[in-house]
């Protein structure tokens, strides 16, 4: 959001109605366009545990 309403100077109405790839458009004439950093082991681990595959059982199921 910062990048949005401070460096691109969008309104809020401006701003939410980006889609995901407008923003990164925008970011990429900004700033120019840069690979993504590759995740650690470390990361990815917290990635799985905060995101997993199936939730957890349900304790008295």
């Amino acid at each position: 959001m910062a990048f949005g309403f401070g460096a691109l100077r969008l309104s809020s109405a401006g701003f939410w109605s980006l889609t995901p790839r407008e923003l990164a458009a925008a970011a990429e004439g900004v700033h120019g366009r840069r690979p993504p950093e590759p995740l650690g082991r470390g990361a990815l681990s917290d990635l799985i545990r905060a995101f997993p595959d199936f939730p957890p059982p349900h304790a008295g199921d």
